[in-house]
């Protein structure tokens, strides 16, 4: 049977609910630099009826109601199978090649390449070609950033390539094992034993290709529980992974260990891995620099504070989500493969 809420909970969610807005946003961490957004607008709750709150005079009405959220299992499969394999040089010798998933960086060398993370199974024909116009017929290693399908799903037939498959050692074990994915509505089961890492990495480490040196740095529990950069020192190019979105809402993959507080750690070490001038590239987006990194934590951690306070509030998940708390930062974040209100949902489960 349903248990009901207490009197004052519930006299304590419905004043919240009945409020036009909510005041000033909180505080940001300490040693963050809010973006103006955060400040000037505030964000609004639904009343007890569930009906829209009257707008203040003189403030601009909520935008259109957001699309549909769509599963990223299959929008990131679909757009595998059909978009060709782009390849954009970026700096000493280091390419960026994307229509597979994530971002992948392919070192070329005549002792074999180094990968960065193999995209989807669907794209092996078009990643193939795209390797061979390098002269990259031969991987000498491939790392894995975490484990999800978009980043992983090419580990066997570049394995048939010779490389050696480096990953964290929980990378190994997720794609070892079964794994509900909630939001993707999607069971992963554990992949062939051809494509699971080889060489484990726990702490930083250095590998070199070509003469060129590639250093490993793991986080600590980020978007999930085995993320791995690879910064290609001399090139002073990073590889961040799923730990850094560039103009996206990011993922966080709760079922292996990932938390919204966690993105914001890997976040700021990210910032202090990299100078201005660095080449980032995201796990998904454009490539940036560091100035991205710091708007990224940013909006992460004025959402995550927002989020927070609803939920302190009392709110439900439903409830955070129709008070929009990442309104601000939708036009610009919003618009990509997670929506605003499944990273509102992911967020209020991690704080």
């Amino acid at each position: 049977m349903k248990r009901e809420m207490n009197t004052p909970r519930k006299a304590a969610i419905a004043a919240v609910l009945a409020a036009c807005s909510l005041g000033a946003p909180p505080t940001l961490a300490s040693g963050s630099t809010p973006p103006p957004s955060v400040q000037e607008t505030p964000y609004r709750v639904n009343n007890a009826a569930g009906a829209p709150p009257t707008l203040a005079p003189g403030s601009t009405p909520p935008p259109s109601p957001q699309k549909q959220q769509k599963n990223p299992y299959v929008v990131l499969n679909a757009a595998a199978a059909r978009d060709p394999i782009t390849v954009t040089p970026l700096r000493g010798g280091v390419y960026l090649f994307q229509g597979s998933g994530g971002n992948i960086g392919v070192l070329p060398s005549k002792d074999g390449a180094f990968m960065v993370d193999a995209g989807i199974a669907v794209s092996r024909q078009k990643m193939e070609s795209a390797l061979h116009k390098l002269g990259a017929s031969r991987i000498r290693y491939l790392m894995n950033t975490h484990w999800h399908f978009d980043h992983t799903g090419g580990n066997s037939w570049v394995h048939e390539h010779g490389a050696e498959i480096i990953a964290t050692p929980n990378t190994l074990r997720n794609l070892s094992k079964t794994i509900r994915v909630a939001e993707w509505a999607h069971t992963f089961t554990p992949v062939p034993a051809a494509a699971r890492p080889t060489v484990t990495v726990a702490s930083e480490k250095t590998f070199t290709v070509g003469g060129q040196p590639v250093r490993l740095r793991p986080y600590s529990p980020a978007h999930t529980d085995g993320d791995l950069s690879a910064d290609f020192t001399r090139a002073d190019v990073l590889f961040t992974g799923d730990t850094f979105w560039n103009d996206l809402y990011p993922f966080i993959d709760h079922e292996t260990g990932g938390s919204i507080d966690g993105m914001i750690r890997a976040a700021n070490q990210n910032i202090a891995m990299v100078r201005d001038g660095t080449i980032v590239v995201p796990g998904h987006g454009p490539v940036g620099r560091r100035a991205d990194l710091v708007e990224y934590r940013n909006m992460l951690v004025g959402i995550r504070n927002r989020v927070a306070d609803l939920k302190r509030r009392g709110l439900t998940v439903e409830q955070t989500i129709a008070a929009k708390p990442t309104q601000p930062f939708d036009a610009k974040w919003g618009q990509g493969i997670i929506g605003p209100d499944l990273f509102t949902k992911l967020v209020y489960l991690g704080v």
